[in-house]
């Protein structure tokens, strides 16, 4: 049995879950709120969610890109994550994390909206948008003419891309500068997998500003 610790409006939660619904993986999810911390903490002191628990295997598997690799070795179906050609894994693997650099410097701004008035950091979020703006011109030279980030399949780099930038672009605009990037992401904010990652999470949208 698959057990996901996580919080259903985190973008590193909806990274995992994407891969788990692309294939239709059986799981049960467990919410990290006021009722659940303390379980949480006690298995994975460091606090970062999701982390996923293979209760048949007795492993205990953390970080996104690690547990979807644990998944497509271990429960595969029918999309792949990390392709078979070592060249291509590799190009994956670092677009997915390019993509949590990305979804990491987003969060700077998302967080800073929920801060008081007296410990919000401007200048930071300002260096912040500068980075996320330059994260965006490489991705929209990246994606040229392909279907997905690493060629027409998708894979573990679009799982990491999909809410990277479905958080990022509300609140860091593209401002029609980008439009590799827009169609890139309707066709993300189109496929199933993410689609119902998102759409689970919109009762919780009051919460986070940014969302």
């Amino acid at each position: 049995m698959l057990t996901i610790y996580g919080h259903p409006i985190s973008s590193y939660t909806w990274k995992v879950l994407t891969a788990l619904y692309e294939n239709g993986t059986p799981f049960e999810f467990i919410t990290v709120d006021q009722n659940s911390y303390a379980d949480f903490i006690a298995k994975w002191p460091m606090g970062k969610f999701p982390i996923l628990l293979d209760s048949d295997r007795g492993a205990m598997v953390t970080e996104t890109a690690v547990i979807i690799e644990y998944l497509d070795h271990y429960y595969p179906g029918r999309t792949r994550f990390i392709p078979a050609d070592f060249d291509t894994a590799l190009e994956v693997r670092r677009w997915d994390r390019v993509c949590d650099h990305l979804n990491t410097t987003m969060s700077k701004v998302v967080v800073n909206n929920i801060r008081p008035d007296s410990q919000r950091d401007p200048y930071g979020v300002e260096e912040a948008k500068c980075v996320v703006r330059g994260m965006y011109a490489v991705i929209e030279a990246q994606l040229g003419s392909r279907e997905f980030l690493v060629g027409n399949d998708f894979s573990l780099a679009d799982c990491a891309a999909a809410p990277a930038l479905w958080y990022a672009t509300r609140n860091v605009p593209l401002d029609g500068a980008f439009p590799r990037i827009v169609g890139y992401l309707e066709h993300l904010k189109a496929r199933p997998s993410f689609a119902r990652a998102v759409k689970e999470s919109e009762p919780l949208f009051h919460m986070y500003p940014g969302a």
